[in-house]
């Protein structure tokens, strides 16, 4: 049974949360404090508070006089932002800074790989450190709640255990290469809309269990030297200053060592900060200023606490050793082995989700396909607010084709639909009744031609391959999309193609769900490419011509519709109306006053725009639909391939396991069709009897199998019995519930091939 929060029971949750004894764990920030607190006896009380602040826009300072350098701050999470002036969103306009625009979040979540997240995270590493960057700000693993949300395609899952997996993979590929991680976004950063002022209620339990989760793993298993406290609120506290958040749970324990840097614009006071855990103001220094010398001079902030807001700040400035300016810029940021990465992590994303022998795309006899679609030739690297890559080279969709099949084909290209989306320039201009009307008479005009001109195009193809989805605009930081419908009139469109060329292939590249009943109904085939890098339309050709079968699995659920989603059927989201974005009003410094909008779709049940509650607590994505026996298009872990695999004796090294033991797992995966392919054999479990309420069921361990036709292999996996483990809301710790399991073992959430009760006791 879901239970409803109240803003005072989340309050109590946080005025009573009790923190453990404080962790103490061998973080290799800590061999560096000897050093640094002799550095400290040194400093000036001014030259401790300039480095709490930000120098420039990603620059805070080190002390020139100690040897101690500027710590350089980039924009990740999926590339290397380009060179700014030292105080302004202006480019430098630069020719070495040209980087690897690497998939997005959701993307890298679909290769269901811990290890692609690591060659992922040591790629972005060595294009910093040509850029002279000490710290990524990424990776972004906030859980996806809502698809809606405008950074979904930054995100990962809507699983904690495969966002901590990914996570840690991320966190140890970056930092193993010398350059810190910032996770952000900490914590509950889960809409853009009112993220700068929304105040999230959450109960304890889903708070530990969910949310907190890829943090943890971040910080526990990878060491993860930087976090970046997010905008929102969490129970009543902006996170900035959030002592549960910062203190009780990520230093004392978790045993953080490292530094916490505020989301841009997102520090909002100087004595409740610094006490509550804060290191680092970005990107000015209006409370960690002049405000905070006269802090700590009135007594308000003790010189102690000071000191270890330094120490925190300068183990990761001695554990990242600075490049020199001379050496930064020297070369290329984009280089050819990272490309080759962004093309094997787009290579394993692709899912397909639906194939009625459309594809592999046969080439005989020289066919005409039809590329329809304005996603064929678009650009992800960048478009919408927020951070982008300013990319080397992106190879489009279009482009990939034609590279690929060269002249095995004919390929006729018509681009279908105007992609909507102004990007952010004028995103919050306001216009005239007579601009719009004026802008739709020319858009339908627009519409219009660009149909006929698509069917036209279908009718004399033998094959179509429709390439939509969204487009960076669409999906952007700052504002959630009102919906999961395809934009630009897309189902109109496809339906149109269909009554002319019913060998229909649809390509999705989105980073987020997407509304599939139309496009599902009229397509032979059917798969989701993502904002895919660089590499992306090459991967994707490789894919539709056979050249290797598609791997990736959806890392959340696509609902039939979008109000099944429990945040929609609680009426939890959206709240009320839309006010001005923080970090638009810094950037642009549009609608300054932060009054509302427009109004936001749907009937929320709450109405306060700035309150946001989280009443279907552990129940988020899939957990939400197994639990409620809520039918979906396409169930969380789903994707096929070319081939077929068999899965057969599931076995467990015992029967009965105690809360410190481990369950070992095996089964054989054979594969028996006729294509070399790869599976992801997962494993959920579901709690029989127990104590307290558990969602259905939830994933626990999962495997990237690769296998020939015809080989067949033992899988082995384990899950350690701790790892099953609930947030005991009473006792403010983990508990067991030590009670009979099943084990499941599938292709996906909705499709369970093995199944075997063991018993914990």
């Amino acid at each position: 049974m879901i239970k409803k929060i109240s803003m005072l029971s989340a309050i109590v949750i946080l005025l009573l949360t009790a923190s453990p004894a404080q962790t103490v764990r061998d973080s290799a920030l800590l061999r560096y404090d000897r050093e640094i607190d002799a550095l400290i006896k040194q400093m000036t009380l001014e030259e401790k508070v300039e480095m709490l602040h930000a120098k420039h826009m990603f620059d805070s300072s080190g002390v020139e006089r100690l040897g101690i350098a500027d710590m350089k701050y980039t924009d990740g999470p999926f590339g290397i932002r380009e060179e700014l002036q030292p105080k302004s969103w202006t480019p430098l306009g630069l020719e070495n800074d040209k980087a690897t625009f690497f998939p997005t979040g959701s993307a890298l979540a679909a290769t269901w790989s811990a290890e692609l997240a690591y060659e992922y995270g040591a790629a972005m590493a060595r294009e910093a450190r040509l850029r002279g960057k000490d710290m990524l700000l990424g990776p972004a693993i906030n859980i996806q709640r809502i698809p809606t949300g405008g950074r979904t395609y930054e995100y990962l899952s809507e699983d904690p255990f495969l966002s901590s997996r990914l996570s840690a993979g991320y966190t140890k590929g970056v930092q193993d290469n010398g350059v810190a991680v910032c996770l952000k976004h900490y914590a509950l950063n889960n809409q853009e809309n009112n993220r700068g002022t929304v105040n999230v209620f959450i109960g304890e339990r889903a708070m530990r269990e969910i949310y907190l989760a890829p943090f943890k793993a971040a910080v526990t298993e990878a060491d993860a030297y930087g976090v970046m406290a997010a905008y929102n609120k969490v129970n009543g506290r902006w996170c900035a200053e959030n002592d549960v958040l910062l203190n009780k749970i990520l230093r004392d324990e978790w045993g953080f060592a490292g530094m916490v840097i505020s989301d841009w614009g997102g520090t909002h006071s100087t004595v409740d900060a610094i006490n509550s855990g804060l290191n680092v103001e970005m990107p000015d220094k209006r409370f960690f200023g002049k405000a905070l010398i006269d802090a700590v001079k009135s007594g308000q902030v003790s010189e102690n606490l000071l000191n270890q807001r330094v120490r925190e700040i300068m183990r990761v400035r001695l554990a990242i050793k600075p490049v020199p300016a001379e050496m930064a810029n020297k070369e290329i940021t984009s280089q050819p082995a990272q490309q080759q990465i962004a093309y094997r992590v787009a290579c394993k994303s692709i899912v397909l989700l639906k194939n009625e022998g459309a594809l592999p795309l046969q080439l005989k006899n020289k066919p005409k396909i039809a590329v329809i679609g304005a996603n064929a030739t678009q650009i992800m690297a960048t478009g919408g607010l927020g951070a982008g890559v300013k990319t080397l080279y992106e190879v489009t969709p279009l482009d990939g084709l034609k590279n690929r099949i060269g002249d095995k084909a004919e390929i006729i290209y018509a681009k279908g639909y105007e992609p909507d989306g102004s990007g952010s320039a004028n995103r919050f201009r306001k216009r005239s009744p007579e601009e719009i009307e004026k802008e739709n008479r020319e858009k339908e005009i627009t519409a219009q031609k660009l149909a006929i001109e698509a069917v036209d195009a279908a009718a004399k193809a033998n094959t179509v391959v429709f390439i939509g989805g969204n487009n960076r605009a669409v999906e952007t930081e700052g504002k959630d999309r009102d919906d999961i419908f395809l934009p630009s009139g897309q189902d109109d469109l496809i339906r149109k193609i269909a009554e002319v060329n019913p060998n229909i292939v649809t390509v999705l590249v989105s980073g987020a769900p997407n509304d599939l009943n139309v496009v599902k109904s009229v397509s032979k085939a059917l798969l989701i490419s993502w904002f895919n890098g660089s590499e992306g339309g090459n991967a994707l050709a490789d894919v539709l011509i056979g050249k290797i079968s598609p791997s990736g699995r959806l890392p959340f659920t696509l609902p039939a519709k979008l109000q099944d989603l429990p945040a929609y059927a609680l009426g939890n989201y959206p709240q009320g109306r839309k006010g001005s974005d923080i970090f638009a009003s810094l950037v642009s410094q549009t609608n300054p006053g932060g009054k509302p909008e427009a109004e936001t779709a749907g009937n929320p049940v709450n109405s306060d725009p700035n309150t946001a509650m989280y009443s279907e607590e552990s129940l988020v994505g899939y957990r939400w639909f197994d639990t409620r026996k809520t039918p979906v298009m396409y169930p969380f872990g789903y994707g096929l391939t070319y081939t077929t695999f068999k899965y057969a004796t599931l076995s467990t090294n015992k029967t009965t396991y105690g809360k410190n033991d481990t369950i070992a797992i095996a089964f054989n995966l054979k594969n028996t069709g006729a294509a070399a392919a790869e599976e992801v054999a997962q494993v959920y479990v579901h709690r029989i009897n127990p104590s307290v309420e558990w969602p259905y069921k939830e994933l626990k361990a999962f495997s990237r199998v690769e296998l020939n036709p015809g080989k067949s292999k033992v899988v082995a996996l384990e899950i350690p019995v701790k790892s099953l483990q609930y947030w005991n809301d009473k006792r403010h710790a983990w508990d067991d519930d030590l009670c009979d399991i099943e084990i499941l073992v599938g292709a996906s959430a909705g499709d369970i091939k093995l199944r075997k009760t063991i018993h914990l006791r």
